[in-house]
């Protein structure tokens, strides 16, 4: 995981939609960047729609929302068709932007170790310097999380 304070690492890479999109494209707004193991996943499920429930709320103090796991840009399609989702998800199989900010790790599941993406969430400032920086964040309260840190460090 980098580390807060650090220049957040510039990526292109495509959306649901195949357009290509990079993080600088959003300089000067606040972003935030997080990054999941897999569309369709329950907890991948929980926390992309406590992401849409919450999307107002990101709008209205205008942060871009950006998902990225390694699945095929068709698999984001339809993951957001399904649920609705408001915001960018990127799809990542080279595991460029993955790497590039240090989520995909060794995971053990029921003794058996294999590598992956670890949950992890972003808050990159309007300067591109990481703000806030977070693994193995809970699907369903992260959004919140995110939303509760935002307001107290708004005027900061």
């Amino acid at each position: 995981m980098l580390s807060v304070g650090t220049k957040a690492p510039d990526f292109r890479l495509p959306d649901k939609d195949g357009n290509s999109v990079s993080l600088s494209e959003y300089s000067g707004k606040k972003i935030v960047l997080y990054f999941y193991p897999r569309d369709n996943t329950p907890g991948c499920t929980k926390q992309a729609c406590a992401f849409a429930a919450a999307y107002n709320e990101f709008r209205k103090e205008d942060i871009v929302v950006i998902g990225i796991s390694k699945d095929s840009v068709a698999s984001h399609l339809k993951f957001a068709e399904k649920y609705d989702l408001p915001f960018i998800l990127l799809s990542d199989p080279e595991l460029q932007a993955i790497q590039g900010y240090d989520v995909w790790k060794e995971k053990k599941l029921y003794g058996k170790v294999s590598m992956g993406v670890v949950r992890t969430t972003y808050i990159i400032d309007e300067s591109g310097t990481i703000v806030w920086a977070k693994e193995k964040v809970k699907p369903d309260t992260n959004a919140a999380e995110i939303l509760a840190w935002l307001a107290e460090n708004s005027d900061k």
